[in-house]
């Protein structure tokens, strides 16, 4: 499967709107506070048009896939999973997504961004109930612990990202940390208002279900 290993800020300008991809650079330094047109050589001047419909949806279904970076393939598979699963198809399918080591990580407080999130990811600095686990689309369950490894705790990097996350009160209900032994536990699954991605699910399936 094909990543995008280009600027990340591009994307963000592509969809209009901050994916937040990288951190706190998001927030205090953000091109999208300078530059508001979509990437391209002759962007500046094409003239505006109102979406369509299909438009909007496509964008949508963009949106939420490059903020977890997954491909169009996975990504299917995610929905397809949501759709068999009881309940909505949309809150099924942002909450596969939620669950996703990586960004469990992220929510956590272990990286600053999901980049650096899916980095320690797969170098191997995370247990997963006392197992290495490098698998960044790896699914979590209420009950799973997540610890940084012993030998990856004096990384400069993640100390100061552990402990800018534990002076903050922003985290979900559904995780718990302890901030001594470097590790967290998914309590529950995410409720739909506690869900970091903030998209319209109903336009995700509205497209795939044409």
């Amino acid at each position: 499967m094909s990543r995008y290993i280009g600027p990340v800020c591009r994307l963000c300008r592509r969809e209009g709107t901050k994916l937040f991809l990288k951190g706190d650079k998001c927030v205090t330094k953000c091109v999208l506070d300078k530059r508001k047109e979509a990437p391209g050589q002759h962007s500046k001047a094409r003239r505006p048009r109102k979406p369509s419909e299909y438009q909007k949806r496509l964008r949508e279904k963009q949106k939420l896939r490059r903020m977890i970076s997954v491909g169009e393939r996975p990504f299917r598979r995610y929905f397809d999973w949501a759709q068999r699963r009881p309940g909505l198809t949309g809150e099924n399918l942002l909450r596969f997504l939620e669950m996703r080591l990586d960004n469990v990580v992220q929510r956590m407080g272990f990286a600053a961004s999901k980049v650096a999130a899916r980095q320690m990811v797969l170098h191997g600095h995370l247990l997963v109930n006392g197992r290495p686990v490098n698998i960044p689309s790896y699914s979590l369950k209420p009950g799973d612990t997540v610890v940084l490894k012993e030998k990856s705790r004096a990384n400069a990097h993640f100390q100061k990202w552990w402990g800018r996350s534990q002076e903050s009160a922003s985290r979900p209900s559904w995780l718990e940390t302890q901030s001594q032994e470097f590790a967290g536990k998914v309590k529950s699954w995410p409720m739909r208002d506690e869900i970091s991605f903030p998209v319209n699910e109903q336009l995700i399936v509205e497209l795939y279900s044409k």
